[in-house]
């Protein structure tokens, strides 16, 4: 009875196509397995019989002259033309690559301020829901929350009540994120807490990106000259449905 390794794991053991480990393993199996052992030294004999064989011939030198001769002439002025079209295209790559080199540093950068405002956001949340932290001024009027912002920061956030929604308005603060002066607006959801920190847009920013972190949802976009973040422990889908509602009121 022929052993099914012969057919299946020697030649790719003979071709060099195991890794390191099924090598090793099959050359245990060929210690107690006569026939796998005898069949791989049928394969280097034959291997070894047509290497000897010398199955080739060097192409004859007038064969050689032969093609060099048919070749079309190439002129002086060709081979000069030739080299700057050769350096146009080696300096016309170079360029791309360092304009790509450019691009992807630029979306990197832009990737991490992202990444460190959705951190600090994450940070500035965590410390509001201290007692006593999270609102200066208490209220759930609109109208009262904007005008406490004045003269307090450089721009004007805009503050609405989503009650009827289910996003009740409960009051905001001034914050900072990652050095930038921010107005947080604070809303309920249920029995949860929803941060929106509003803040200039002083630095361009990517396209409107979510995430998690320490078991809090964080949502950011932009619209106009501001750019927006949310953070809770709201679901996702409760930080989106604010997020619209923002910007309808845009």
């Amino acid at each position: 009875m022929q052993c099914e390794l012969t057919g299946t794991r020697l030649h790719a053991y003979f071709d060099g196509e195991l890794d390191a480990a099924g090598a090793a393993g099959f050359e245990q199996h060929l210690r107690s397995c006569p026939e796998c052992a005898s069949a791989l030294a049928s394969e280097q004999s034959l291997r070894q019989t047509v290497c000897n064989a010398q199955l080739y011939e060097p192409a004859p030198e007038k064969l050689r002259k032969n093609v060099l001769r048919n070749l079309p002439a190439t002129s002086a002025s060709q081979t000069s033309t030739f080299r700057v079209w050769r350096w146009a295209a080696l300096a016309a790559v170079l360029l791309l690559a360092v304009l790509l080199g450019r691009e992807l540093l630029y979306v990197l950068r832009i990737q991490s301020e992202s990444a460190g405002f959705a951190a600090a956001a994450v940070d500035a949340h965590l410390r509001s829901l201290q007692p006593g932290h999270l609102t200066d001024v208490q209220s759930t009027d609109q109208h009262t929350v904007k005008p406490w912002f004045d003269g307090k920061i450089d721009f004007a956030p805009s503050v609405q009540d989503f009650a009827s929604e289910g996003f009740p308005l409960l009051g905001g603060r001034l914050d900072v994120l990652d050095g930038q002066t921010a107005a947080a607006l604070v809303y309920g959801r249920r029995k949860h807490i929803i941060n929106v920190f509003v803040m200039e847009a002083l630095r361009p920013t990517p396209a409107p990106s979510s995430g998690d972190q320490h078991g809090y949802h964080w949502l950011s976009w932009r619209a106009g000259t501001f750019s927006f973040i949310a953070v809770s422990d709201t679901s996702a889908a409760d930080l989106q449905q604010l997020r619209d509602l923002f910007q309808k009121q845009q």
